[in-house]
């Protein structure tokens, strides 16, 4: 049996705003290292992490440092774990979002809106695609017993549980949430492939 547990970064002041962050260079607030420092006692107190897989953006970097203070495991950046490309849209605010440009609310839209691709970004399907594919290869790469920790961003784990409970587009947006340094875990049987959602969007620790 493998263990994957995948969290999200801490707060930012673009999450404290509800700003479409996308790939910004966006640095953690005092709270959102608070929140990361107190992930990493909870990791290190529950699980012997053995490697870390992490998206490449600096909010996920500047987690995965104050991680480090608490777990001793080898690090690799990965793109494939990185937020969606809001592309043009980053910055905007949540609301404005959807007041604005409709077309790209699944509440409003529908599972349209998860194909439409904003001007220089990337589309909801686009992100499944490459979040889904990274999953099954880590799947594959992981050795039996061995504990890995995925340092990632809301939007992908949201897709990740959804593609796991088999939920569609729509629901897997709307009807999922994951707070800043939550902790989602899962039991991977490498004899039947079956994976187990063992914890979801935990964050009683923050």
């Amino acid at each position: 049996m493998t263990t994957i547990v995948a969290v999200r970064h801490g707060e930012t002041a673009w999450n404290r705003e509800q700003r479409a962050q996308g790939w910004a260079p966006a640095p953690l607030t005092d709270r959102g290292r608070e929140q990361a420092d107190r992930l990493g006692a909870t990791l290190a107190e529950r699980y012997d992490i053995d490697r870390v897989l992490s998206s490449d953006l600096s909010r996920t970097e500047e987690t995965v440092a104050i991680l480090r203070d608490h777990l001793d495991a080898p690090v690799t950046f990965d793109s494939a774990w990185r937020e969606r490309d809001v592309g043009v849209h980053q910055g905007v605010s949540v609301e404005e979002l959807s007041e604005r440009f409709p077309e790209y609310d699944l509440l409003k839209s529908g599972p349209e809106a998860a194909h439409r691709r904003p001007e220089s970004g990337e589309s909801l399907v686009d992100v499944r695609e490459r979040v889904i594919e990274r999953w099954a290869a880590t799947v594959a790469e992981c050795e039996s017993r061995e504990t890995v920790l995925i340092v990632t961003h809301g939007g992908p784990v949201r897709l990740l549980l959804g593609h796991l409970k088999d939920l569609d587009i729509v629901e897997t947006i709307a009807d999922q949430s994951q707070g800043n340094c939550s902790i989602n875990e899962f039991e991977v049987d490498h004899g039947t492939g079956a994976v187990r959602i063992v914890r979801e969007n935990d964050t009683g620790h923050c």
